[in-house]
């Protein structure tokens, strides 16, 4: 619960127009000075929400650097409306891009957890087509899954659970996070793949630092070195955590995470 205090702004944004429309939650710390560097953007994974430790975390370095900081839920998630499972990579993106443009800033740096990942590589494409964006100065992403539907889910697909997306539109696979099992959609996997990114060089025009736990169960390493593969023409590091799972949440992780947004001011 955020305190009077607090200087987070906590608020609800309208996206989307008549039956699409849906209320996205955000919560946003203004920075100390107009001057005083980039707005420090996070976008989740899928089925998390902006209370998680990462999301706090990066809130936090953004108070002690004077930083503005935004965090929101995606529809279906958190303090969010919306149904989940009517979540897809362009909605998602939808309201990513509708919550950067009500809190302008110059400058922005996203940070991108899983899902997030895949939704920053998409943001930076549409926010460079678009006159007035702000600039993004560089991207974390954290265990990032571009690209999840059609390079990690399909490929695995059971015959069972082909049937199920083609009967009843979905299927279900348990959660090692959450007592609910994941839910993934026909919607989403279509969709997934008119927002695939692994299709030619990515441009971002920013430096990029991708943090990878090498024990990560959900997206494996290779992910992210085929990721790299695609970013040739950008500052790229790449830092592989051996003992690191898909979260990287510890404290030496949350470290990591903060290095490298600090570097990137």
């Amino acid at each position: 619960m955020t305190q009077p205090s607090d200087p987070i702004r906590a608020a609800t944004l309208a996206v989307g127009e008549n039956g699409q429309a849906r209320p996205i939650a955000t919560l946003y710390r203004p920075a100390e000075r107009a001057e005083t560097g980039p707005m420090l953007v996070w976008l989740g994974g899928y089925r998390s929400d902006m209370t998680g430790t990462k999301a706090l975390e990066m809130d936090r370095l953004a108070g002690e650097r004077g930083l503005a900081a935004l965090r929101f839920d995606y529809s279906g998630h958190g303090q969010s409306g919306g149904a989940f499972r009517d979540g897809t990579i362009s909605r998602w993106l939808e309201e990513t891009l509708a919550v950067i443009d009500a809190h302008p800033a110059t400058e922005i740096i996203l940070v991108g957890s899983s899902m997030g990942g895949w939704i920053a590589l998409r943001a930076v494409q549409e926010l460079g087509r678009r006159p007035g964006a702000p600039t993004v100065r560089g991207m974390v992403l954290i265990a990032p899954a571009p690209d999840f539907t059609s390079e990690l889910i399909e490929p695995a697909l059971s015959d069972a659970e082909r049937r199920s997306l083609e009967e009843r539109g979905f299927f279900e696979e348990p959660s090692q996070y959450s007592p609910e099992p994941n839910i993934f959609t026909r919607a989403l996997i279509e969709d997934g793949r008119r927002n695939r990114v692994l299709q030619g060089l990515i441009e971002t025009r920013c430096p990029v630092h991708i943090l990878q736990g090498m024990r990560d169960e959900d997206v494996p390493y290779q992910h992210a070195l085929k990721l790299m593969e695609f970013l040739p023409a950008d500052d790229v590091v790449l830092t592989l955590v051996r003992d690191g799972d898909h979260r990287l949440s510890r404290p030496q992780d949350i470290e990591r995470m903060q290095a490298a947004i600090t570097a990137l001011l």
